[in-house]
């Protein structure tokens, strides 16, 4: 992995490579991190490629069990761990914009056909020297190319705060975000009229690499 030693203030450019990670729900530790491409980066947005057959870092748990196939009723409770995994199928496009409670992702069905945007609700972005950092909260939207949108992982968001994931002050955050989310789709407004959709990767960009100390605490942080 191309290292970028980029103050927070300053900008990546086109290709370089940093990660995007998330820290556990309560907890201090990282448990998922990608190593993306920068595709553009200023002070309206952060665009980000997550190419298909990247190394990435994600929560399993203790006992070997995928966390999608666990329960609902137990999926936080019980213990966990990170392992290394691959990131399978097309890839991600994902778009930032700074201070905003979520990001948006592109998703694609093989041979480039558009197939939805995703809205992913977390902690606006903390910038450092080698990537962004964010917490994620479970609730989410899905957006499709005529425009409808409903909500997704509503289940999840409840189970997490029955199991003191998030706070009850956290979760109306979220629901406020949530329907700030709702009105930017119901107007049509940034990213989604920007025609993302017809983006294409540079074909020269390598896949990054996961660098050992991906869950390295960083120096500085700005959001």
């Amino acid at each position: 992995m191309t290292r970028v030693d980029a103050e927070p203030a300053t900008y990546w450019n086109p290709g370089d490579q940093i990660l995007w990670r998330y820290r556990e729900n309560a907890g201090e530790h990282f448990h998922i991190a990608r190593p993306v491409t920068v595709v553009r980066d200023d002070a309206e947005l952060l665009a980000v490629w997550l190419a298909p057959g990247t190394d990435c870092m994600k929560p399993a748990l203790a006992d070997g069990t995928p966390v999608h196939q666990e329960p609902l009723e137990s999926r936080y409770t019980k213990p966990r761990t990170v392992q290394r995994d691959r990131w399978f199928g097309t890839g991600v496009l994902k778009l930032a914009q700074p201070g905003r409670p979520w990001s948006v992702w592109l998703f694609w069905d093989p041979g480039w056909r558009f197939k939805n945007w995703y809205v992913n609700l977390e902690q606006p972005l903390a910038r450092w020297a080698g990537g962004v950092d964010s917490v994620d909260y479970f609730l989410d939207i899905s957006v499709h190319p005529d425009r409808s949108w409903h909500w997704r992982d509503e289940d999840e968001f409840a189970q997490a705060q029955r199991d003191g994931l998030m706070d009850a002050a956290t979760a109306e955050r979220v629901r406020a975000a949530g329907r700030d989310a709702v009105e930017a789709i119901e107007a049509w407004g940034p990213p989604f009229p920007d025609g993302w959709q017809h983006w294409r990767p540079d074909p020269s960009w390598p896949v990054p690499s996961l660098p050992e100390d991906w869950d390295r605490t960083p120096a500085h942080v700005s959001s």
